[in-house]
């Protein structure tokens, strides 16, 4: 999922909030009136504009259309016709390019990079023995970072070529860890996938996908640019405020700017219900299609794992059902293309507001009612746990963020339980929340008790030693994550030190206000009483101006944050204040540890001090302090 604020939001929102937000459930509707009057009733609860949907069966179509206003400005209603932005969604014509390719015998999975597109830059220190290879960037598996703020800030009407966007910013594809070892999404491989594509086929990427795939599928409006067809029928596209917001031309087109109406959708999903065949034509062969569906270049994959992210494609658990899958998202439009193909049903849908809530649950409503009918399997459990099994049990913490420089709230705020009940393997975080079943298949591999798919497993990683990669949930939202074991002191220490420091900086505000009036009283002397109680506060202050300024940058998170502003300049200062502020309250609680004050306001400071210099050296390791979000 492409997502413009990931940086910022994800930053702000681990800050002031550790609590998830539950998808209640309701009865699935029994008729399509019945769930268009349920999608209504969720864009009006939600404030959504509009939405586009297209769902088919083994039949055709069952409801392609649209709901709501594609303009609120001017009262246009959308309809099956209206054309909306599905974002990442778009990263499946990439795979399917790839393996066009690969069926006419021009290109294989295995080939290196470096031999098919020799003048693409990037960095990969264990190339001698993990080179990466096309399959890598098609699963997500180069190791490279997510693009940084000014590769996603970009936004050239020009247009730009591929190669023009792909030499603007190399700095975030550098391999962090042997290519093929884990997991990590980022939006830069599908396109330098999309890039061997031009370099092989010899055409613009965009009209490889016109000629071999919308044209033959009868995706007659889709489009990767801003046509006359987009300016007359596109949907507008909103902020949470109802801003109209204006067309964004995406820097790498080929990982999310695609254009398409629900007209369109409708025939994409025939085409993956058809197996490669639509209107009697076949497109791409059915074995392609199976193996878009599987993820391979892992090492967990090796092992047996069978859930997660294949070639743009993949597993999505819903109840007892498998879903193969792909959304995405960026600012006012979210997008979920989603079928099953042994029940012969799938949806798409579109919405113009970034509301992940509203998302959601427009994703439960149409796949509980695509189910409704469908009898899930049952999962046996009869296994014999072992002390080979229970070698898996034990504290962990993920080694396979998403963007580097959010490693520490990724590590911290992730801490996972795993131990068993009985034969069942049980997977928590520390913080609570979901529990997550899995039956033992042997002493490595475990299967979802939901689903039956293969959805974690022990294996070695090249650089952590042995790890545990789990894809129970959807691996498209980062999910399909990697996890290394921590000594059980060590996570429940980590816990401590999160709660305590946010406990900390949230009533250091209140403590002020009670010994401020109390030193205007006179009731407070000047001196050590007050230097012990100062330096921790302007330590907490310190983070506090950091959350205000992510809330000003929030109006423009690219403008403010891909570039020095007064509002990035303010973050680097403020995370680098609050360092030498915890320094100076430690130092001083120490030096004033004799001094008369009133003990309990004496022991606050001081743990507050203490606490905040294990932040500092915390944040410290994974380069929080000083932090600078356009580089």
């Amino acid at each position: 999922m492409i997502n413009r604020n990931f940086v910022a939001a994800t930053l702000l929102g681990c800050l002031i909030s550790m609590s998830a937000v539950a998808v209640d459930s309701a009865p699935a509707p029994n008729s399509i009136e019945e769930l268009k009057l349920s999608v209504a009733q969720l864009m009006d609860r939600y404030d959504i504009p509009a939405v586009g949907v297209a769902m088919v069966d083994a039949d055709g179509p069952v409801w392609v259309g649209a709901l709501g206003k594609a303009s609120l400005d001017q009262d246009i209603d959308a309809d099956e016709h209206s054309l909306f932005r599905i974002a990442s969604t778009s990263k499946m014509f990439v795979s399917l390019s790839v393996l066009k390719l690969v069926e006419q015998g021009k290109l294989a999975l295995e080939e290196k990079l470096v031999d098919v597109a020799p003048d693409v830059a990037f960095s990969n220190s264990w190339a001698d023995t993990h080179p990466i290879r096309v399959v890598h960037l098609l699963e997500h598996t180069t190791g490279w970072d997510e693009q940084h703020y000014p590769e996603l800030a970009r936004n050239d009407p020009t247009p730009s070529t591929l190669k023009q966007d792909i030499d603007y910013h190399q700095h975030s594809r550098q391999s962090r860890w042997p290519p093929g070892s884990r997991f990590s999404y980022t939006n830069s491989g599908p396109a330098v996938a999309a890039y061997v594509v031009e370099k092989i086929s010899g055409q613009r990427f965009e009209d490889f996908v016109q000629r071999n795939f919308f044209d033959p599928m009868g995706m007659t409006t889709a489009s990767y640019f801003l046509t006359d067809d987009v300016r007359a029928n596109g949907v507008t596209l909103y902020a949470n405020d109802n801003r109209p917001l204006e067309y964004w031309h995406l820097f790498m087109r080929p990982s999310g700017a695609v254009n398409a109406s629900a007209l369109d959708m409708a025939q994409f999903l025939q085409f993956y219900l058809g197996r490669g065949v639509i209107d009697g034509e076949r497109i791409l062969s059915e074995e392609s299609l199976h193996r878009m569906e599987r993820v391979e270049s892992t090492s967990a994959a090796g092992a047996g794992q069978e859930a997660g992210y294949g070639l743009g494609n993949y597993s999505s658990p819903h109840k007892q059902w498998v879903y193969r899958e792909h959304n995405g998202g960026f600012d006012g439009a979210m997008s979920e293309f989603s079928y099953l193909p042994e029940a012969g049903q799938g949806h798409a849908f579109m919405i113009t507001k970034k509301h992940p809530l509203a998302f959601r649950k427009l994703a439960e409503l149409l796949r509980d009612y695509e189910t409704r009918l469908l009898t899930g399997g049952v999962v046996e459990n009869d296994a014999l746990v072992t002390d080979e099994h229970r070698r898996i049990e034990g504290l962990y913490t993920p080694i396979n963020p998403r963007l580097q420089k959010l490693a520490f709230l990724f590590h911290a705020m992730s801490v996972k339980k795993l131990w068993f009940e009985g034969n069942t393997l049980v997977q928590q975080s520390l913080l609570g929340g979901r529990k997550r079943y899995y039956v033992p298949v042997s002493s490595t591999l475990y299967q979802s008790q939901d689903t039956g798919m293969i959805s974690l497993s022990r294996v070695t990683d090249p650089l952590a030693g042995e790890v545990v990669h789990d894809s129970s949930k959807n691996a498209g939202s980062g999910d399909n994550v990697v996890l290394k074991p921590v000594a059980t002191w060590l996570g429940y220490s980590l816990l401590f030190i999160e709660l305590s420091w946010l406990f900390v900086v949230v009533t250091s505000v209140v403590w002020f206000l009670l010994w401020f009036v109390r030193r205007l009283l006179g009731r407070i002397p000047a001196g050590a009483t007050i230097r012990v109680r100062v330096w921790p506060l302007l330590a907490s202050l310190s983070m506090i101006l950091v959350v205000l300024l992510l809330v000003v940058a929030s109006s423009d998170y690219f403008h403010f944050l891909s570039q020095p502003t007064l509002v990035s300049i303010g973050i680097m200062l403020s995370t680098g204040c609050f360092a030498v502020l915890s320094l100076i309250a430690v130092v001083t609680v120490i030096k004033e540890r004799a001094s008369p004050m009133n003990r309990a306001s004496y022991w606050y400071c001081a743990f507050s001090s203490v606490v905040h210099l294990l932040m500092v050296a915390y944040m410290t390791q994974f380069g929080v302090i000083g932090i600078r979000f356009w580089t």
